[in-house]
């Protein structure tokens, strides 16, 4: 019987095999080409009882195993309550195949942990990724912040507050949860002023996604409490990252109004902010990750992230 003997070659002298056979086809190795690789349900921090969860995206390419990406951190909307937290997993996918490690980010629901407690986990989780930078190939110098519907209000709340002890806790406070920029996908802005515009829900009653974001309480009779949810209220002077906001001019649920509000806030103060209209989009929906719009978007992180 021959064996043939085992030899620990590099690919580069790896022999390559010339075999071949009658009607068997060539086709080239795309060496530029990129994969993705899958890390489920890493746990970043327990609080309340509940372990939350990170799902990470990583890009794979041939022979540069140990390359680092930068890191998209995406906050899965869910009206502040339990996400479904792999509803946006296949699109998300297609942005790390562009070059971008993307970790999905488990907050704890409104019935858990009122307000603030989404944008505190938000922090942990980027700043366990950058403690965990070596581990998933990330870069911890070049991170984005992106988030859709109440997961953009988290989003945004973390970009204007990342440089300041607010809504933060200590943990891993060794390490820093800055990022480079900002996307926010349709996010509610100012809570009280979402009923001011058309809308198919309730967003004032204690049972409203914005009541329980605030502790069950009517958002009109208690603006103490919202205050602190309000985004406009953290813009001011101080550099901020660059924003990018899309929302769709049919939005049912969180009125266009709530992003025409931030991006002036921006705008007037100063800061870099880019706006799009997505005309004819509803709340959310294959629309925000058709190419036209993911092309907007990796072209923002692209610049932002160079």
């Amino acid at each position: 019987m021959c064996r043939v003997p085992f030899e620990p070659l590099s690919y580069q002298d790896f022999p390559e095999s010339r075999e071949t056979s009658a009607g068997m086809r060539s086709v080239p190795m795309d060496p530029h080409a990129v994969g993705v690789e899958f890390f489920p349900d890493v746990v970043y921090a327990r609080r309340d009882g509940l372990p939350l969860h990170l799902q990470i995206f990583v890009p794979v390419m041939h022979q540069q195993e140990e390359r680092c990406w930068p890191l998209v951190v995406y906050v899965q909307g869910s009206a502040w309550r339990k996400q479904e937290i792999h509803r946006h997993m296949a699109p998300l996918e297609r942005i790390a195949a562009r070059g971008y490690a993307v970790a999905v980010v488990e907050y704890r629901p409104s019935d858990v942990a009122p307000f603030p407690a989404q944008v505190q986990d938000a922090k942990t989780a980027i700043r366990f990724l950058r403690k965990e930078a070596a581990a998933y190939r990330i870069d911890p110098e070049r991170v984005a912040v992106m988030g859709d519907s109440s997961g953009g209000h988290t989003a945004v709340l973390v970009g204007l507050t990342a440089g300041q002890p607010l809504l933060d806790t200590p943990d891993l406070g060794e390490f820093s949860c800055a990022v480079r920029c900002v996307v926010d996908l349709y996010g509610p802005t100012d809570i009280s002023r979402m009923c001011q515009r058309p809308s198919t829900m309730d967003h004032v009653s204690p049972a409203s996604p914005e009541g329980r974001l605030i502790g069950g309480y009517d958002v009109l009779q208690h603006p103490d409490r919202v205050a602190p949810t309000v985004a406009m209220r953290y813009v001011g002077t101080a550099p901020l990252p660059p924003f990018l906001i899309l929302h769709g001019n049919k939005d049912r649920l969180v009125p266009f109004h709530q992003s025409l509000l931030l991006y002036e806030a921006l705008r007037d103060a100063g800061h870099e902010a880019l706006f799009y209209r997505v005309e004819g989009a509803d709340h959310g929906g294959p629309a925000f990750f058709a190419e036209n719009v993911l092309s907007i978007v990796c072209d923002f992180l692209g610049r932002a992230m160079k």
